[in-house]
């Protein structure tokens, strides 16, 4: 349990009966986000709140160990001076302690996945997993390899034997561990149509179910991950698009990217989310694949992954759970709006995950 002090945030405090000057005893407290406290007799609460102050107050009733949303104005009752007479003359502590909790958005994209205790099977099978991908990883790579001049003449856009390869690590990796159910394959387009496919995202297992699918597009990846012996290698040889999240000039040349490769009759692959999910919930879209969709007239297919983020959880990819994974393909979208693919798409996502409970 780790926990830290910060004095900025809020306050903590503790009748001493021992020391008869002082009534209370102020102990800054913050763990993991959410800061806890009570008001202190004589002192003022948090002088310059405005920094600190949300719109709602979350009151833990000190008897009953209930909780409940105060509405109050933050503001205006605790950012002035604040004196708590009545109590400090009675020598009592509040029976409320208000908290300023950073997690108030429990529920959504930020918020933790739940997850099950990890048990030593969970982390056998990590093992498992992790030796049998870096193994065939290392020999299909060299077949990469040796492919590779032969691609670059024949087929440099798409690149479909380096896909195919792909195909068979990923299908030789996740087999022996999950079971993949695939629903809706007839609406896929055809190899060499091309096209934008859009996914939910919820843990690094995506990347390996979409893979067995077999067709040829190209994802767009961090550039760090380059960087990896063999996996960024071999990304490099099959056309892996490079961004730099936080650079707008890295995301500019990206999108040209897709666009020129749409044009050539490759496809692209986009977590329109732009991260993995930590609670299994659906985020927002952002609009960069649709807009690309939308310039160069191709369809949109929406993918909806149900049970990865349960089998191998955002922040625990060391582990590998039991359980089944199911792949929903949902028909192409068209069109040339951008704000109505991208709704549309996130809404056949959500409706897929919602149906699934």
């Amino acid at each position: 349990m780790e926990v830290t002090f910060q004095p900025s945030h809020a306050v903590l405090c503790h009748k001493q009966s021992r020391f008869a000057s002082t009534s209370s005893l102020l102990l800054p407290f913050t763990y993991k986000g959410l800061s806890n406290g009570c008001s202190p007799c004589r002192w003022p609460i948090l002088a310059n709140l405005s920094k600190f102050a949300c719109r709602s107050v979350l009151c833990i009733q000190r008897k009953h160990g209930g909780i409940s949303w105060c509405n109050m104005d933050a503001k205006g009752d605790f950012g002035r001076p604040n004196y708590d007479i009545r109590l400090h003359s009675q020598h009592r502590l509040s029976r409320y302690a208000v908290g300023r909790s950073g997690l108030t958005e429990a529920g959504t994209a930020g918020a933790d996945y739940p997850l099950p205790e990890v048990n030593t099977v969970s982390k056998f099978r990590g093992m498992g997993f992790y030796a049998i991908t870096s193994f065939n990883a290392i020999y299909l790579f060299l077949l990469m390899l040796v492919a590779h001049p032969f691609v670059l003449l024949l087929d440099r856009y798409r690149r479909k034997a380096h896909m195919f390869i792909a195909k068979v690590w990923a299908t030789v990796t996740v087999t022996p561990f999950v079971k993949i159910k695939f629903e809706g394959l007839e609406n896929l387009p055809p190899p060499d149509a091309p096209a934008v496919y859009v996914s939910n995202h919820q843990s690094f297992l995506d990347i390996y179910v979409l893979l067995t699918i077999g067709r040829p597009f190209k994802f767009i990846s961090k550039t760090s991950i380059f960087l990896y012996p063999i996996v960024g290698w071999a990304m490099f040889l099959m056309g892996v698009i490079p961004l730099k999240r936080m650079d707008s000039k890295s995301q500019l040349e990206c999108l040209k990217r897709c666009i020129d490769l749409i044009k050539k009759g490759a496809s692209v692959f986009f977590f329109p989310e732009g991260t993995r999910s930590k609670d299994g919930k659906l985020g927002s879209f952002k609009k960069g694949a649709f807009s690309i969709a939308a310039k160069t007239k191709v369809p949109v297919v929406p993918i909806t992954l149900i049970g990865t983020g349960k089998i191998m959880p955002p922040g625990r990819e060391a582990i590998l759970n039991t359980g089944s994974v199911k792949v929903v393909i949902h028909k192409p979208i068209q069109g040339n709006d951008t704000e109505v693919l991208c709704s549309e798409s996130r809404n056949i996502i959500a409706d897929a995950l919602n149906r699934q409970g």
